[in-house]
């Protein structure tokens, strides 16, 4: 064994010992999906207020939206605060036993457990008020108190839930009986709630004040966010309903015509489809390794931790931009950066060996290759999905998400949105449908059958994104994109596939995040 390969094997195992750990970790995270599944709980109650004057839309909102949405919102955030109760009771076992065993937690992990610890106890204490809120709007009064009562008594003992307690505090006291008025009640709520919630609970504190005008004002605007509300559940789940069955249909073709045509059939990924690879198992190495999740992701830490600090005090960016748009800016450079350093390695790494084989690398725009990049999404909809709903079974809301789904989900400010699209849309696909189709799934093709290369290629692709719950999904997503590619020899239909993927995750984050 030369040094070179020696440095790249110990490199590869380093590397892969970082990537397990990382993924394991991830374990002690909670993944967005529960999030996700309360914001469109939060859309359809808001719609559900909607009182449009024609007699065919009342009764296709009461199809729509009837009692039962209430019901049914009431059972699911009851469910999420179990789920919330049994990962707290996790967290601080896991907490205990660190501060128990005989080798000392390093402060790292310790701050880790205390970082998700705190973010589920505010997630609890948010729960708590909606809970509660919900309890009130189906006559539940002294369900609803409970819930209030649990978020004040939590805030006696934590001081990072005082301005919960102050809201429960409030809304215990416009339930009460007689109804009272804290001070600074409405301010307190109008700041401290958002969405159905904000509302019902102004509604309850100006009918207790008897203030008619500021009611009707309420009501007027609510009808106004319900409409809008009807529009955005209309263009999330039709987008939804139109993937699935387009996707269900194709599958359903690619299957009988596997089964009509045999080995000549779109899905046979046989040697036909193998690449010439002039390079041994160093290069690929040096590229995967050393390319992507040393050069990348160090890239990335170098670039928020000492380029754009550097760059944000030098123009003095932090007094002319807001934090959002600061961190959406910051996102979008790292990874354009990193990217970049990546790709380098990758073109030098590859140098030696120009001009390489006619099909390595080929992008070319129109042809029926944009329609395997479509073809290629709508297939992917339902496998996704189907592998989605498993995954929820397996994790129970553990296993992490993509940091930037949860910063997407929050954020509405234009600039910040343009940023991430730029960064999930356009700057990922680019980067890593060259790294991992383009490159790693030729490159195995060497060592693996072509189905095989695919599979493992996927595999590679999911836990690089370094979330335990995402490993499943994401490989079932990398095995279309690398079916596609494989079929096409066009880099441009993956990397459609992969921005339409990604567009469309993001629209539906931040359809979402607005009904806040």
């Amino acid at each position: 064994m030369t040094f070179k390969q020696a440095i790249l094997t110990a490199l590869t195992i380093v590397t892969t010992a970082l990537i397990g750990l990382s993924l394991l970790g991830s374990w002690q995270k909670p993944q967005i999906q529960g999030q996700l599944e309360l914001s469109q709980i939060n859309l359809v109650l808001q719609a559900a207020e909607w009182q449009p004057d024609e007699p065919e839309l009342v009764e296709l909102r009461d199809r729509l939206f009837g009692e039962e949405v209430f019901e049914e919102a009431l059972t699911q955030y009851q469910n999420s605060q179990e789920v919330v109760t049994t990962n707290l009771t996790d967290l601080r076992d896991r907490l205990d036993t660190l501060t128990l065993r005989e080798v000392p937690a390093t402060v790292a992990e310790t701050q880790e457990l205390k970082t998700n610890l705190d973010r589920l106890t505010a997630l609890e204490d948010t729960l708590d008020l909606r809970l509660g809120l919900l309890q009130a709007r189906q006559t539940q009064i002294q369900e609803a108190r409970s819930s209030w009562k649990a978020a004040l008594d939590r805030s006696e003992n934590l001081p990072n839930s005082s301005k919960t307690g102050e809201v429960a505090r409030i809304l215990v006291a416009l339930w009460d009986d007689p109804p009272q008025v804290p001070v600074d009640a409405e301010r307190q709520l109008q700041t401290s709630l958002t969405g159905w919630f904000r509302n019902r609970a102004l509604e309850q504190l100006y009918q207790v004040q008897g203030r008619s005008d500021a009611f009707v004002r309420l009501i007027a605007r609510e009808q106004q966010r319900a409409e809008s509300a009807v529009y955005k559940l209309v263009l999330i789940n039709g987008v939804s309903i139109v993937g699935l069955v387009v996707g269900l249909g194709l599958l359903v073709f690619l299957l009988w015509q596997r089964f009509a045509k045999g080995k000549d059939s779109i899905l046979v990924l046989d040697d036909r489809a193998k690449w010439s690879v002039p390079w041994n198992w160093e290069i690929v190495a040096q590229v995967v390794v050393l390319g992507f999740f040393i050069t990348f992701f160090l890239g990335q830490t170098i670039a928020i931790s000492v380029i754009l600090p550097l760059a944000i005090k030098l123009f003095d960016l932090s007094a002319s931009l807001s934090a959002v748009r600061l961190q959406a800016i910051s996102i979008l450079a790292s990874y354009a950066l990193a990217a970049a350093a990546g790709l380098l390695v990758m073109y030098l790494s590859l140098a030696p060996f120009r001009p390489l084989p006619e099909d390595w690398f080929k992008f070319k725009l129109g042809g029926k290759d944009f329609l395997w990049g479509l073809g290629g999404y709508f297939a992917a909809v339902p496998l996704v999905i189907g592998i989605s709903l498993l995954n929820q079974q397996i994790w129970k809301g553990q296993g992490g998400s993509n940091p930037i789904l949860e910063i997407a989900l929050q954020g509405q400010d234009w600039v910040a949105i343009a940023c991430f699209f730029l960064t999930a849309s356009i700057a990922a696909p680019l980067f890593e449908e060259f790294i991992f189709r383009g490159f790693l799934l030729p490159a195995l093709t060497n060592y693996l059958p072509v189905w095989g290369a695919v599979v493992a290629s996927s595999l590679v692709f999911a836990m690089a994104h370094l979330s335990l719950s995402e490993v499943l999904p994401l490989a079932t997503l990398g095995i279309v994109l690398g079916t596609v590619y494989a079929r096409s020899r066009n880099l441009l239909a993956p990397i459609l596939l992969h921005s339409l993927w990604n567009g469309s995750t993001l629209l539906s984050l931040f359809v979402l995040g607005s009904s806040n």
